[in-house]
Protein backbone atom coordinates (compact mmCIF):
# COMPACT_ATOMS: atom_id res chain seq x y z
CA UNK A 1 0.00 0.00 0.00
CA UNK A 2 0.87 3.34 -0.79
CA UNK A 3 1.82 5.55 1.55
CA UNK A 4 -0.57 8.89 1.47
CA UNK A 5 1.28 11.79 0.05
CA UNK A 6 1.91 14.94 2.25
CA UNK A 7 0.01 18.53 1.72
CA UNK A 8 3.06 19.43 0.78
CA UNK A 9 4.42 16.88 -1.30
CA UNK A 10 3.97 19.61 -4.38
CA UNK A 11 7.29 21.61 -2.98
CA UNK A 12 9.42 19.28 -4.25
CA UNK A 13 8.74 20.38 -7.85
CA UNK A 14 9.82 23.96 -6.84
CA UNK A 15 12.98 22.32 -4.33
CA UNK A 16 16.46 23.34 -6.11
CA UNK A 17 14.39 26.41 -8.62
CA UNK A 18 12.32 28.40 -6.35
CA UNK A 19 13.95 27.28 -2.79
CA UNK A 20 16.67 25.52 -1.58
CA UNK A 21 16.20 24.74 1.96
CA UNK A 22 13.98 22.09 3.84
CA UNK A 23 11.03 24.54 3.50
CA UNK A 24 10.80 27.44 1.16
CA UNK A 25 11.20 31.06 3.09
CA UNK A 26 7.71 33.64 3.20
CA UNK A 27 8.35 35.10 0.02
CA UNK A 28 9.86 31.65 -1.87
CA UNK A 29 6.59 30.48 -0.76
CA UNK A 30 4.42 33.34 -2.09
CA UNK A 31 6.20 33.39 -5.19
CA UNK A 32 5.44 30.10 -5.88
CA UNK A 33 1.93 30.63 -5.13
CA UNK A 34 1.56 33.71 -7.38
CA UNK A 35 2.91 31.31 -10.31
CA UNK A 36 1.01 28.44 -9.41
CA UNK A 37 -2.62 30.79 -9.09
CA UNK A 38 -2.18 34.28 -10.66
CA UNK A 39 -5.27 35.06 -11.45
CA UNK A 40 -6.99 33.43 -8.31
CA UNK A 41 -8.27 36.27 -5.64
CA UNK A 42 -5.54 37.39 -3.50
CA UNK A 43 -6.86 40.09 -0.92
CA UNK A 44 -9.99 41.34 -0.71
CA UNK A 45 -12.32 43.39 1.20
CA UNK A 46 -15.93 44.81 1.06
CA UNK A 47 -15.44 48.71 1.49
CA UNK A 48 -18.87 48.63 1.02
CA UNK A 49 -17.89 47.36 -2.75
CA UNK A 50 -15.75 44.47 -3.52
CA UNK A 51 -12.28 45.78 -4.03
CA UNK A 52 -9.81 42.61 -5.31
CA UNK A 53 -6.44 41.94 -5.81
CA UNK A 54 -5.41 38.64 -7.59
CA UNK A 55 -2.39 36.67 -7.05
CA UNK A 56 -0.16 38.29 -9.57
CA UNK A 57 -1.11 42.22 -8.77
CA UNK A 58 -0.57 41.84 -4.99
CA UNK A 59 3.06 40.63 -5.81
CA UNK A 60 4.20 43.65 -8.05
CA UNK A 61 2.49 45.58 -5.30
CA UNK A 62 4.74 43.73 -2.54
CA UNK A 63 7.66 44.00 -4.55
CA UNK A 64 7.43 47.56 -5.25
CA UNK A 65 7.24 47.84 -1.67
CA UNK A 66 10.28 46.06 -1.39
CA UNK A 67 12.31 48.13 -3.54
CA UNK A 68 11.30 50.80 -1.66
CA UNK A 69 12.75 50.17 1.79
CA UNK A 70 15.90 48.46 -0.08
CA UNK A 71 16.13 52.50 -1.64
CA UNK A 72 16.22 53.70 1.67
CA UNK A 73 19.13 51.22 2.89
CA UNK A 74 16.25 48.57 4.91
CA UNK A 75 17.67 45.02 4.64
CA UNK A 76 18.68 41.64 6.51
CA UNK A 77 18.89 42.45 10.05
CA UNK A 78 16.73 45.52 10.25
CA UNK A 79 13.04 45.93 12.10
CA UNK A 80 10.41 47.59 10.53
CA UNK A 81 6.92 47.51 12.33
CA UNK A 82 3.73 47.55 10.73
CA UNK A 83 0.25 48.79 13.25
CA UNK A 84 -3.35 49.19 11.98
CA UNK A 85 -6.82 47.48 10.85
CA UNK A 86 -6.31 44.14 9.07
CA UNK A 87 -6.80 45.63 5.36
CA UNK A 88 -4.94 44.24 2.41
CA UNK A 89 -2.59 47.55 2.06
CA UNK A 90 -1.69 46.06 6.04
CA UNK A 91 -0.96 42.60 4.46
CA UNK A 92 1.16 43.96 1.51
CA UNK A 93 3.35 46.41 4.08
CA UNK A 94 3.91 43.06 5.86
CA UNK A 95 5.32 41.08 3.15
CA UNK A 96 7.34 43.93 1.40
CA UNK A 97 9.14 44.10 4.57
CA UNK A 98 9.85 40.25 4.66
CA UNK A 99 10.33 40.61 0.48
CA UNK A 100 13.12 43.64 1.63
CA UNK A 101 14.91 40.41 3.58
CA UNK A 102 13.78 42.27 6.70
CA UNK A 103 12.43 41.57 9.91
CA UNK A 104 8.64 42.59 10.38
CA UNK A 105 7.34 43.39 13.74
CA UNK A 106 3.40 43.47 14.07
CA UNK A 107 1.75 45.61 16.87
CA UNK A 108 -1.78 45.77 18.23
CA UNK A 109 -3.35 49.05 17.02
CA UNK A 110 -5.89 48.98 19.89
CA UNK A 111 -2.74 49.72 22.18
CA UNK A 112 -2.51 53.46 23.38
CA UNK A 113 0.40 55.68 21.89
CA UNK A 114 2.98 54.69 24.81
CA UNK A 115 2.73 51.28 24.17
CA UNK A 116 3.37 51.49 20.54
CA UNK A 117 6.24 53.82 21.97
CA UNK A 118 7.39 51.07 23.88
CA UNK A 119 7.17 48.32 21.32
CA UNK A 120 9.09 50.41 18.72
CA UNK A 121 12.02 50.73 20.92
CA UNK A 122 12.02 47.68 22.22
CA UNK A 123 12.03 46.23 19.23
CA UNK A 124 14.63 48.70 17.26
CA UNK A 125 12.23 49.61 14.87
CA UNK A 126 13.83 51.58 11.96
CA UNK A 127 10.76 52.43 10.31
CA UNK A 128 7.09 52.16 11.03
CA UNK A 129 4.03 51.52 8.08
CA UNK A 130 0.98 52.55 10.38
CA UNK A 131 -2.85 53.53 10.07
CA UNK A 132 -4.77 56.82 9.33
CA UNK A 133 -5.78 57.15 12.95
CA UNK A 134 -2.29 57.63 14.66
CA UNK A 135 0.02 58.56 11.23
CA UNK A 136 0.21 62.20 11.49
CA UNK A 137 1.42 61.61 15.04
CA UNK A 138 4.52 59.80 13.90
CA UNK A 139 4.50 61.64 10.63
CA UNK A 140 5.33 64.73 13.01
CA UNK A 141 7.14 63.48 15.68
CA UNK A 142 8.91 60.18 14.46
CA UNK A 143 10.89 60.11 16.97
CA UNK A 144 14.33 57.69 16.23
CA UNK A 145 12.44 56.24 13.07
CA UNK A 146 13.76 57.20 10.23
CA UNK A 147 10.82 56.84 7.55
CA UNK A 148 6.63 56.33 8.46
CA UNK A 149 4.42 54.94 5.74
CA UNK A 150 0.94 55.39 5.62
CA UNK A 151 -1.62 52.21 5.28
CA UNK A 152 -4.37 54.63 4.23
CA UNK A 153 -4.42 56.79 0.79
CA UNK A 154 -4.34 60.06 1.44
CA UNK A 155 -2.53 60.47 4.83
CA UNK A 156 0.96 60.49 3.39
CA UNK A 157 3.65 58.33 1.75
CA UNK A 158 0.51 55.77 0.52
CA UNK A 159 1.66 52.15 0.84
CA UNK A 160 0.64 51.15 -2.69
CA UNK A 161 2.49 54.07 -4.30
CA UNK A 162 5.72 53.07 -2.91
CA UNK A 163 8.27 52.25 -5.28
CA UNK A 164 12.35 52.20 -5.83
CA UNK A 165 14.87 51.51 -8.54
CA UNK A 166 15.19 47.97 -9.42
CA UNK A 167 17.74 45.73 -7.11
CA UNK A 168 19.21 42.87 -6.78
CA UNK A 169 18.12 42.43 -2.93
CA UNK A 170 19.70 40.08 -1.03
CA UNK A 171 16.85 37.60 0.08
CA UNK A 172 16.60 36.46 3.92
CA UNK A 173 17.12 32.40 4.51
CA UNK A 174 15.31 29.90 5.77
CA UNK A 175 16.86 30.79 9.44
CA UNK A 176 16.53 34.28 9.15
CA UNK A 177 14.28 36.28 12.02
CA UNK A 178 11.12 36.64 10.22
CA UNK A 179 8.81 38.33 12.39
CA UNK A 180 9.44 39.56 16.07
CA UNK A 181 5.90 39.32 18.03
CA UNK A 182 4.89 41.01 21.06
CA UNK A 183 2.84 39.05 23.56
CA UNK A 184 0.37 40.39 25.72
CA UNK A 185 1.70 42.55 28.56
CA UNK A 186 2.71 45.57 26.87
CA UNK A 187 3.50 47.55 29.76
CA UNK A 188 7.10 47.47 31.69
CA UNK A 189 9.87 45.56 29.07
CA UNK A 190 7.62 43.29 26.46
CA UNK A 191 8.64 40.41 25.38
CA UNK A 192 9.09 39.70 21.44
CA UNK A 193 8.67 36.28 20.56
CA UNK A 194 11.60 35.37 17.85
CA UNK A 195 9.95 33.78 14.96
CA UNK A 196 12.11 32.57 12.14
CA UNK A 197 10.73 31.61 7.84
CA UNK A 198 11.26 28.07 9.12
CA UNK A 199 9.19 28.59 12.31
CA UNK A 200 6.14 29.78 9.80
CA UNK A 201 6.33 28.17 6.55
CA UNK A 202 7.11 24.69 8.67
CA UNK A 203 3.91 24.96 11.25
CA UNK A 204 2.18 26.14 8.16
CA UNK A 205 2.24 23.08 6.32
CA UNK A 206 2.34 20.80 8.80
CA UNK A 207 -0.87 21.89 9.92
CA UNK A 208 -2.26 20.71 7.03
CA UNK A 209 -1.93 17.34 8.12
CA UNK A 210 -4.75 17.51 10.04
CA UNK A 211 -6.85 20.61 8.14
CA UNK A 212 -7.57 20.02 4.39
CA UNK A 213 -7.58 23.50 2.69
CA UNK A 214 -8.30 24.26 -0.65
CA UNK A 215 -6.71 27.16 -3.53
CA UNK A 216 -10.84 27.60 -3.50
CA UNK A 217 -10.86 28.43 -0.44
CA UNK A 218 -12.27 31.58 1.21
CA UNK A 219 -10.63 32.62 4.43
CA UNK A 220 -12.22 35.12 6.57
CA UNK A 221 -9.90 38.04 8.20
CA UNK A 222 -11.78 38.96 11.30
CA UNK A 223 -9.42 38.38 14.25
CA UNK A 224 -6.60 41.10 13.88
CA UNK A 225 -3.69 39.63 11.79
CA UNK A 226 -1.00 40.89 14.39
CA UNK A 227 -2.02 37.99 16.74
CA UNK A 228 0.15 35.01 16.05
CA UNK A 229 -3.31 32.58 15.28
CA UNK A 230 -4.76 35.07 12.71
CA UNK A 231 -1.28 35.88 10.87
CA UNK A 232 -0.93 32.04 10.57
CA UNK A 233 -4.09 29.87 10.89
CA UNK A 234 -5.33 32.69 8.21
CA UNK A 235 -3.00 34.94 6.65
CA UNK A 236 -0.35 32.51 6.07
CA UNK A 237 -2.60 29.70 5.48
CA UNK A 238 -4.59 31.23 2.68
CA UNK A 239 -0.95 32.24 0.70
CA UNK A 240 0.52 29.14 0.85
CA UNK A 241 -2.12 26.77 -1.28
CA UNK A 242 -3.44 30.25 -2.94
CA UNK A 243 -6.55 31.05 -1.68
CA UNK A 244 -8.67 33.85 -1.01
CA UNK A 245 -8.37 36.36 1.87
CA UNK A 246 -11.42 38.25 2.51
CA UNK A 247 -10.78 41.22 5.21
CA UNK A 248 -13.65 41.86 7.88
CA UNK A 249 -13.58 45.15 9.89
CA UNK A 250 -15.96 44.83 12.55
CA UNK A 251 -16.18 42.18 15.58
CA UNK A 252 -20.16 42.83 14.99
CA UNK A 253 -22.53 39.67 14.71
CA UNK A 254 -24.42 42.02 12.09
CA UNK A 255 -21.22 42.98 10.51
CA UNK A 256 -19.64 39.34 10.49
CA UNK A 257 -23.20 37.86 8.63
CA UNK A 258 -23.32 39.94 5.89
CA UNK A 259 -19.21 39.18 5.52
CA UNK A 260 -19.72 35.58 5.69
CA UNK A 261 -22.66 35.83 3.13
CA UNK A 262 -21.40 38.06 0.47
CA UNK A 263 -18.09 36.69 0.41
CA UNK A 264 -19.37 33.28 0.21
CA UNK A 265 -16.42 32.84 3.18
CA UNK A 266 -15.84 28.60 3.66
CA UNK A 267 -13.00 28.84 6.39
CA UNK A 268 -14.47 31.12 9.33
CA UNK A 269 -11.65 31.19 12.04
CA UNK A 270 -12.38 32.83 15.46
CA UNK A 271 -12.44 32.78 19.31
CA UNK A 272 -14.52 31.26 21.76
CA UNK A 273 -16.70 33.98 22.45
CA UNK A 274 -17.55 34.79 18.79
CA UNK A 275 -18.91 31.34 18.63
CA UNK A 276 -20.47 31.29 21.76
CA UNK A 277 -22.43 34.74 20.29
CA UNK A 278 -23.47 32.77 17.06
CA UNK A 279 -24.81 29.68 18.17
CA UNK A 280 -26.90 31.68 20.91
CA UNK A 281 -28.02 33.40 17.98
CA UNK A 282 -28.92 30.16 16.05
CA UNK A 283 -30.54 28.23 18.96
CA UNK A 284 -32.41 31.61 19.96
CA UNK A 285 -34.11 31.81 16.47
CA UNK A 286 -34.83 28.15 16.58
CA UNK A 287 -36.37 28.45 20.06
CA UNK A 288 -38.36 31.43 19.01
CA UNK A 289 -40.69 28.91 16.43
CA UNK A 290 -42.10 27.64 19.47
CA UNK A 291 -41.55 24.71 21.78
CA UNK A 292 -42.60 21.61 19.18
CA UNK A 293 -40.60 22.85 16.62
CA UNK A 294 -37.28 23.58 18.98
CA UNK A 295 -37.69 19.87 20.48
CA UNK A 296 -37.80 18.24 16.45
CA UNK A 297 -34.87 20.36 15.37
CA UNK A 298 -32.84 19.47 18.78
CA UNK A 299 -33.56 16.07 18.16
CA UNK A 300 -33.00 16.40 14.52
CA UNK A 301 -29.58 17.64 15.65
CA UNK A 302 -28.47 14.55 18.05
CA UNK A 303 -29.27 12.06 14.65
CA UNK A 304 -27.31 13.98 12.53
CA UNK A 305 -24.17 14.58 15.11
CA UNK A 306 -24.56 10.60 15.83
CA UNK A 307 -24.35 10.29 11.82
CA UNK A 308 -21.70 12.11 11.73
CA UNK A 309 -19.54 10.60 14.23
CA UNK A 310 -20.17 7.26 13.65
CA UNK A 311 -20.55 6.96 9.45
CA UNK A 312 -17.90 9.67 8.70
CA UNK A 313 -20.93 11.45 6.66
CA UNK A 314 -22.14 14.72 7.24
CA UNK A 315 -25.91 14.87 6.78
CA UNK A 316 -26.66 18.42 8.68
CA UNK A 317 -25.55 20.63 5.64
CA UNK A 318 -28.24 19.52 4.01
CA UNK A 319 -30.97 18.87 6.82
CA UNK A 320 -30.24 22.08 8.33
CA UNK A 321 -29.30 24.57 5.02
CA UNK A 322 -32.50 26.70 6.04
CA UNK A 323 -30.88 27.57 9.52
CA UNK A 324 -27.31 27.59 8.03
CA UNK A 325 -28.49 30.22 5.78
CA UNK A 326 -30.06 32.48 8.39
CA UNK A 327 -27.06 32.64 9.88
CA UNK A 328 -24.70 33.34 6.66
CA UNK A 329 -23.44 30.17 6.90
CA UNK A 330 -24.61 28.14 4.11
CA UNK A 331 -21.31 28.14 2.07
CA UNK A 332 -18.92 27.22 5.10
CA UNK A 333 -16.87 24.68 4.85
CA UNK A 334 -14.44 24.24 8.04
CA UNK A 335 -14.93 26.76 11.62
CA UNK A 336 -11.99 26.73 13.52
CA UNK A 337 -11.71 27.95 17.50
CA UNK A 338 -8.57 28.82 19.00
CA UNK A 339 -7.66 31.89 21.47
CA UNK A 340 -8.77 30.11 23.96
CA UNK A 341 -10.65 26.48 25.21
CA UNK A 342 -14.17 26.29 23.97
CA UNK A 343 -16.88 24.70 25.83
CA UNK A 344 -17.47 20.64 24.46
CA UNK A 345 -21.50 22.00 24.17
CA UNK A 346 -21.03 24.24 21.74
CA UNK A 347 -18.40 22.55 19.29
CA UNK A 348 -20.41 19.44 19.58
CA UNK A 349 -23.72 21.94 18.59
CA UNK A 350 -21.79 23.28 15.68
CA UNK A 351 -20.97 19.28 14.33
CA UNK A 352 -24.31 18.37 14.75
CA UNK A 353 -25.59 21.22 12.52
CA UNK A 354 -23.63 19.91 9.68
CA UNK A 355 -20.59 22.25 10.01
CA UNK A 356 -17.09 20.58 10.10
CA UNK A 357 -16.47 22.29 13.48
CA UNK A 358 -12.51 21.88 14.95
CA UNK A 359 -10.14 23.97 17.41
CA UNK A 360 -6.78 24.06 17.60
CA UNK A 361 -3.84 24.62 20.23
CA UNK A 362 -1.00 26.95 20.15
CA UNK A 363 1.23 29.53 21.64
CA UNK A 364 2.94 32.82 20.56
CA UNK A 365 5.90 30.89 21.28
CA UNK A 366 5.11 28.03 18.66
CA UNK A 367 3.77 29.92 15.66
CA UNK A 368 1.31 29.08 17.03
CA UNK A 369 0.19 25.61 15.91
CA UNK A 370 0.59 22.74 18.14
CA UNK A 371 -2.55 20.81 17.78
CA UNK A 372 -5.69 20.72 15.32
CA UNK A 373 -8.79 18.60 15.68
CA UNK A 374 -8.91 16.43 12.28
CA UNK A 375 -12.28 16.54 10.86
CA UNK A 376 -12.38 13.06 10.03
CA UNK A 377 -11.85 11.99 13.54
CA UNK A 378 -12.57 14.56 16.06
CA UNK A 379 -13.25 14.67 19.45
CA UNK A 380 -15.45 17.48 21.28
CA UNK A 381 -13.50 17.60 24.78
CA UNK A 382 -9.91 17.46 23.10
CA UNK A 383 -7.98 20.52 21.72
CA UNK A 384 -6.47 18.75 18.67
CA UNK A 385 -4.22 15.61 17.54
CA UNK A 386 -0.58 16.52 17.36
CA UNK A 387 0.21 17.68 14.46
CA UNK A 388 3.35 16.14 12.26
CA UNK A 389 7.20 16.71 13.21
CA UNK A 390 6.02 18.30 17.19
CA UNK A 391 7.13 15.93 20.38
CA UNK A 392 5.23 16.46 23.08
CA UNK A 393 5.64 15.28 26.62
CA UNK A 394 3.85 16.15 30.37
CA UNK A 395 6.22 17.70 33.02
CA UNK A 396 5.32 16.54 36.34
CA UNK A 397 2.00 14.49 35.58
CA UNK A 398 0.01 14.03 39.07
CA UNK A 399 -2.66 11.26 39.70
CA UNK A 400 -4.84 12.16 36.40
CA UNK A 401 -1.80 12.47 34.08
CA UNK A 402 -2.05 16.38 34.06
CA UNK A 403 1.04 18.32 34.15
CA UNK A 404 2.66 21.14 32.30
CA UNK A 405 2.98 20.82 28.68
CA UNK A 406 6.29 20.67 26.93
CA UNK A 407 7.24 20.81 23.47
CA UNK A 408 9.95 20.41 20.46
CA UNK A 409 9.32 20.45 17.13
CA UNK A 410 10.49 23.29 13.78
CA UNK A 411 7.81 25.64 14.74
CA UNK A 412 9.73 26.13 18.74
CA UNK A 413 10.63 30.36 18.64
CA UNK A 414 14.12 31.14 18.91
CA UNK A 415 13.46 33.06 22.38
CA UNK A 416 12.90 36.29 23.20
CA UNK A 417 14.74 39.60 21.84
CA UNK A 418 17.29 40.55 23.75
CA UNK A 419 15.82 38.46 26.55
CA UNK A 420 18.63 35.90 27.30
CA UNK A 421 17.59 35.41 30.92
CA UNK A 422 13.82 35.15 30.00
CA UNK A 423 14.09 32.58 26.91
CA UNK A 424 15.99 30.60 29.06
CA UNK A 425 13.78 30.29 31.72
CA UNK A 426 11.09 29.11 29.41
CA UNK A 427 13.25 25.82 28.23
CA UNK A 428 14.44 22.65 30.36
CA UNK A 429 18.10 21.69 30.20
CA UNK A 430 17.48 19.63 27.42
CA UNK A 431 15.71 21.92 25.37
CA UNK A 432 12.11 21.61 25.96
CA UNK A 433 10.03 24.59 25.53
CA UNK A 434 7.89 25.08 28.99
CA UNK A 435 4.49 26.02 27.37
CA UNK A 436 2.84 27.11 30.93
CA UNK A 437 -0.22 25.37 30.42
CA UNK A 438 -1.30 22.21 32.15
CA UNK A 439 -2.85 19.38 30.61
CA UNK A 440 -2.61 15.51 29.28
CA UNK A 441 -2.85 12.85 26.65
CA UNK A 442 -4.79 10.39 25.52
CA UNK A 443 -3.33 7.46 23.68
CA UNK A 444 -4.52 9.07 20.04
CA UNK A 445 -2.05 11.45 20.80
CA UNK A 446 -4.86 14.05 21.09
CA UNK A 447 -4.17 16.49 23.72
CA UNK A 448 -6.91 17.85 26.55
CA UNK A 449 -5.79 21.41 27.91
CA UNK A 450 -6.90 21.58 32.20
CA UNK A 451 -5.96 25.21 32.57
CA UNK A 452 -2.77 27.55 32.78
CA UNK A 453 -0.13 26.33 35.71
CA UNK A 454 0.07 30.14 37.21
CA UNK A 455 -4.14 30.18 37.54
CA UNK A 456 -4.38 26.87 39.01
CA UNK A 457 -6.02 27.08 42.36
CA UNK A 458 -5.26 24.24 45.77
CA UNK A 459 -7.80 23.53 47.56
CA UNK A 460 -8.31 23.07 51.39
CA UNK A 461 -8.19 19.17 50.70
CA UNK A 462 -5.16 19.37 48.26
CA UNK A 463 -6.79 19.39 45.46
CA UNK A 464 -6.20 21.42 42.03
CA UNK A 465 -8.59 23.01 40.59
CA UNK A 466 -8.63 24.85 37.34
CA UNK A 467 -10.30 28.04 36.89
CA UNK A 468 -10.60 27.60 32.80
CA UNK A 469 -12.42 24.07 33.15
CA UNK A 470 -15.50 25.82 35.50
CA UNK A 471 -15.54 29.08 32.88
CA UNK A 472 -16.42 26.55 30.15
CA UNK A 473 -19.17 25.63 31.89
CA UNK A 474 -20.62 29.23 31.58
CA UNK A 475 -20.52 29.63 27.94
CA UNK A 476 -23.58 28.96 27.08
CA UNK A 477 -25.51 30.96 29.64
CA UNK A 478 -26.60 34.29 27.77
CA UNK A 479 -27.43 35.76 30.96
CA UNK A 480 -23.81 35.67 31.71
CA UNK A 481 -21.44 38.15 29.24
CA UNK A 482 -17.85 37.72 31.42
CA UNK A 483 -16.70 35.42 33.88
CA UNK A 484 -13.37 35.03 35.88
CA UNK A 485 -12.97 32.25 38.13
CA UNK A 486 -10.15 32.22 40.41
CA UNK A 487 -8.79 31.73 44.41
CA UNK A 488 -9.46 33.69 47.00
CA UNK A 489 -7.39 33.53 50.62
CA UNK A 490 -9.95 31.70 53.17
CA UNK A 491 -7.07 31.30 55.49
CA UNK A 492 -3.60 33.54 55.32
CA UNK A 493 -1.71 30.94 57.38
CA UNK A 494 -3.00 27.52 56.18
CA UNK A 495 -2.40 29.07 52.82
CA UNK A 496 -6.04 27.71 51.88
CA UNK A 497 -7.88 28.98 48.97
CA UNK A 498 -11.51 28.89 48.18
CA UNK A 499 -12.78 29.44 44.58
CA UNK A 500 -14.92 32.62 43.99
CA UNK A 501 -16.14 34.14 40.41
CA UNK A 502 -16.64 38.03 39.46
CA UNK A 503 -19.50 37.84 36.40
CA UNK A 504 -20.24 40.80 34.53
CA UNK A 505 -23.78 40.20 33.57
CA UNK A 506 -25.02 40.65 29.80
CA UNK A 507 -27.67 43.28 29.89
CA UNK A 508 -29.32 42.58 26.81
CA UNK A 509 -30.41 39.15 28.51
CA UNK A 510 -31.96 40.99 31.20
CA UNK A 511 -34.29 43.25 28.88
CA UNK A 512 -37.56 43.06 28.49
CA UNK A 513 -39.62 43.66 25.14
CA UNK A 514 -40.97 47.07 26.07
CA UNK A 515 -37.49 47.97 27.02
CA UNK A 516 -37.40 47.69 30.64
CA UNK A 517 -34.39 46.32 32.43
CA UNK A 518 -34.70 44.18 35.96
CA UNK A 519 -33.61 45.25 38.46
CA UNK A 520 -29.95 44.42 40.29
CA UNK A 521 -31.47 42.44 42.72
CA UNK A 522 -33.30 40.43 40.40
CA UNK A 523 -29.96 40.03 37.79
CA UNK A 524 -27.88 38.78 40.98
CA UNK A 525 -30.53 36.14 41.86
CA UNK A 526 -30.49 35.04 38.11
CA UNK A 527 -26.91 34.69 38.41
CA UNK A 528 -26.45 33.01 41.52
CA UNK A 529 -29.41 30.07 40.22
CA UNK A 530 -27.19 29.67 36.86
CA UNK A 531 -23.88 29.07 39.25
CA UNK A 532 -25.61 26.95 41.61
CA UNK A 533 -27.01 24.96 38.45
CA UNK A 534 -23.07 24.60 36.93
CA UNK A 535 -21.67 23.79 40.74
CA UNK A 536 -24.16 20.62 40.76
CA UNK A 537 -22.42 19.35 37.64
CA UNK A 538 -18.92 20.05 39.38
CA UNK A 539 -17.10 17.90 41.57
CA UNK A 540 -17.19 19.46 45.85
CA UNK A 541 -13.71 20.73 45.46
CA UNK A 542 -14.48 22.47 42.15
CA UNK A 543 -17.30 24.43 43.26
CA UNK A 544 -17.96 28.15 43.52
CA UNK A 545 -18.27 29.45 47.18
CA UNK A 546 -18.43 33.32 46.13
CA UNK A 547 -19.79 35.17 43.37
CA UNK A 548 -19.13 38.82 42.89
CA UNK A 549 -21.07 40.80 40.37
CA UNK A 550 -19.56 43.57 38.46
CA UNK A 551 -20.49 46.81 37.29
CA UNK A 552 -17.73 47.50 35.05
CA UNK A 553 -16.97 44.77 32.40
CA UNK A 554 -13.32 43.03 32.50
CA UNK A 555 -10.45 44.09 30.22
CA UNK A 556 -9.47 42.44 27.21
CA UNK A 557 -7.10 41.14 24.88
CA UNK A 558 -8.16 42.08 21.27
CA UNK A 559 -8.29 38.48 21.17
CA UNK A 560 -11.41 38.55 23.16
CA UNK A 561 -9.79 36.71 26.40
CA UNK A 562 -10.37 38.60 29.89
CA UNK A 563 -6.83 39.74 31.06
CA UNK A 564 -6.93 38.00 34.44
CA UNK A 565 -3.94 40.01 35.94
CA UNK A 566 -5.88 43.56 35.18
CA UNK A 567 -8.96 42.06 37.13
CA UNK A 568 -9.54 43.96 41.12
Amino acid sequence: MQPAQTPWAFLDQYRGTRFSGEWPTFPEMFKISASRFPERPCMTIYDPERISLNYAETLVKVEAVARKLAAAGIGKGDKVAVTGKNSPEWAIAYLGILFAGATVVPIDYQLKMEEIDNLLAASDARMLFVDEEKHERYASSPGKLEAVFSLRKGTGAYVYDLDGPAADIPQAEESDLAAILFTSGTTGVPKGVMLTHRNFIADCYLAQANLTILPTDVFYALLPIHHSYTMLAVFIEALSVGAELVFGKKMVVKAIFRDLKEAKITMFLGVPMLFNKVIVGIMNGVRAKGPLVYGLIRAMMALSGFIKKTFGYNPGKRMFHSVLDKASLATNRICISGGGPLAPSVFKQYNQLGIDFIQGYGLTETSPILTLNPVEHYKETSVGKIIPQVQMRILDPDERGVGEIAVKGPMVMQGYYKMPEETKAVFTEDGWFKTGDLGYLDDENYLYLTGRAKNMIVTEGGKNVYPEEIENEFQLYDEIEQILVRGFVVDKKMQVEGIEALVFPNAEAFKAADGTVKTKAEIAARVEAVVAEVNQRMLPYQRIERTVILDEALEMTTTKKIKRNAAV
